[in-house]
């Protein structure tokens, strides 16, 4: 299903590549009239993730150019699966092929990454998630492609939950004084979560009520010590850790007893898909 921001989104991706004057290379070297068939595939294993962008890329560039889906988000393909065929206007494909690649290149990068990452903790009872940095405009989307890949979503903004960070405390005066805040003004329905570095101010925001610990930037012993000390003041106090995790680190991570391990890794991080379009034309 699109989103409401998405014929938008679309429409300044093709805006950016055809600059008003069209594509010239295919208007001036693909007769009019051709008709194709073509077919994206994929070029190393990969999840899929971003059909319904690609569709509306097609559908944008020109309504009568077919897009069949051959795969589904959140499916796992091998080298040579066809991801999606196409069916109409020669020059309306080639005219579409980037931009479609892109948004499917770099959605399914992020679903792939995801999967490794989700595959990495498989077992411990931990839940690899996301963070805020995401490219500007595709939040939800990638955001949809990391739950595609087996991860789980942070918050999704500034808000749908409190998040005191290091910042935040000083701002406040600590711990104790932030979370009250917080309190002060939350519905009901709004978590608290603490970014804490130190035994100190974890035993505070525990004490404090946060219903959250980001355990930040800490190595695994110091991360271990944390948690002993979280689970023996408050057994059910969900424990998130941050900083620095990469997918060579994460299971460690995870094995510390921490619920949650959130890294930029599987946005940011994430390298793009090798998926392909091969066109075949009409004699």
């Amino acid at each position: 299903m699109l989103g409401v921001d998405s014929p938008l989104l679309v429409q300044r991706a093709l805006s950016e590549d055809l600059g008003g004057y069209g594509d010239i290379t295919s208007a001036w070297t693909v007769p009019a009239a051709l008709r194709g068939q073509a077919v994206i595939r994929a070029r190393q294993e990969l999840v899929v993730s971003g059909l319904a962008l690609a569709e509306e890329v097609a559908r944008e560039v020109d309504a009568s150019l077919m897009f069949v889906r051959e795969a589904a988000d959140g499916e796992l393909l091998q080298d040579g699966d066809a991801v999606a065929r196409l069916e109409g206007s020669a020059r309306s494909t080639l005219t579409s092929e980037r931009t479609m690649l892109n948004f499917l290149s770099h959605l399914s990068g992020v679903a792939t990454q995801s999967r490794r990452f989700a595959k990495a903790v498989e077992g411990t009872g931990a839940f690899v998630v996301d963070t805020r940095k995401t490219t500007p405009g595709l939040r939800s989307w990638e955001k949809r492609a990391v739950v595609h890949g087996g991860c789980r979503n942070h918050r999704f903004g500034l808000f749908d939950l409190v998040l005191i960070k290091n910042n935040h405390l000083t701002a406040a005066g600590g711990v104790r004084e932030a979370v009250r805040a917080a309190q002060a003004m939350r519905p009901h329905y709004i978590k608290i979560e603490v970014e804490v570095e130190s035994e100190l101010d974890l035993r505070e925001a525990i004490a404090s009520g946060a219903d959250v610990i980001m355990l930040d930037n800490q190595d695994l012993e110091q991360l271990r010590r944390l948690v002993a000390v979280a689970r023996d003041l408050k057994p059910d106090v969900m424990l998130e850790a941050s900083g620095g995790v990469r997918l060579e680190t994460v299971r460690a991570v995870a094995e510390t007893g921490v619920d949650l391990i959130s890294t930029s890794a599987l946005t940011m991080g994430a390298p793009a898909a090798d998926l392909a379009l091969t066109l075949t034309v009409e004699a």
